[in-house]
């Protein structure tokens, strides 16, 4: 079975009266996921798009339709809170859209989660997407705002700091035939919940993922602690990319957590980490699928 969601997951969404959660909602509906409860404080009541009933609270709506996975869809001066909102509900797994959440509130979130049995995924990222078997891949679970017909059923799990790296290494895979089991964006905050080393575990005890692709970046030491491990522990192909070898030391590129610091998270340096762990890496990213399938 796929990681983390199946194409029968429940969904909840906080924020589906918002013009960007209400948009995804959508494509998530049409994709096949199955929504099943919206959260706008004070519009509890409503009905989104005819099919999908509103609450005011998160733990109204679990009660009522059983769902088991929030997505956030909120402003950044209010999703920390509505994170642990979902977190006290006991959600199995949140998936937080927004960029810019204050690092206070996400510390305060990872506090919360400390003693918690909900994970996180993100923040700042495009979301989780298990491809179906119908046209386009449709009739499959796609949470956050990763365009659902670049995905194809296959057996490849891409885990990303980067959204549109992420997008890039799904459609080389599904023109190369190989599709994808899971793809997971876990976002490039210095606070998030999920790593790369999680996915990678979760990946390898995965019967339907057979190879996987690991796009990371420049700053921390995530990318180089995953090769680590998967050196000892993961006997399944990967391929890797690492954005940023051009940035200069001290300056941030793009993600608030993209910034090398003292001489440590500089891109070679994670880059020989991976090839030390028997990692392909790839030198572009318009070569992450090739460099996948050439040592399959």
């Amino acid at each position: 079975m796929a990681i983390l969601v199946q194409p029968d997951t429940k969904v909840l969404i906080q924020g589906i009266t918002g013009g960007f959660g209400a948009a995804h909602a959508q494509l998530s509906l049409e994709y096949g996921t199955q929504i099943v409860a919206g959260v706008t404080p004070g519009k509890g009541g409503q009905v989104f798009e005819s099919k999908v009933p509103i609450f005011d609270t998160v733990d109204e709506a679990m009660k009522e339709t059983g769902a088991k996975v929030s997505a956030i869809f909120v402003p950044p001066a209010f999703a920390g809170d509505a994170i642990m909102e979902s977190v006290d509900a006991g959600m199995d797994l949140i998936v937080a859209i927004t960029e810019g959440i204050p690092v206070a509130d996400m510390m305060r979130v990872c506090s919360m989660m400390g003693d918690s049995r909900s994970r996180l995924i993100g923040p700042n990222c495009p979301g989780i997407v298990t491809p179906g078997n119908g046209p386009e891949s449709s009739g499959g679970c796609r949470i956050g705002i990763a365009p659902g017909y670049i995905h194809k059923k296959g057996s490849v799990g891409v885990v990303s700091r980067s959204g549109t790296l992420t997008y890039e290494a799904v459609w080389q895979t599904t023109l190369l035939g190989l599709g994808q089991s899971t793809c997971v964006g876990i976002g490039g905050d210095p606070i998030n919940g999920t790593s790369h080393l999680d996915i990678l575990k979760l990946f390898n005890e995965d019967p339907e993922t057979e190879s996987i692709i690991m796009i990371g970046e420049i700053g921390g030491s995530a990318e180089e602690e995953a090769a680590a491990w998967a050196k000892e522990n993961c006997d399944k192909p990967i391929a890797a990319f690492i954005a940023g070898a051009t940035a200069p030391p001290g300056r941030r590129m793009g993600h608030a957590g993209a910034i090398i610091s003292g001489g440590k998270g500089t891109a070679s340096a994670k880059k020989e980490a991976l090839r030390e762990a028997g990692i392909a890496v790839s030198e572009t990213p318009s070569e992450m699928g090739s460099t996948l399938a050439n040592i399959l």
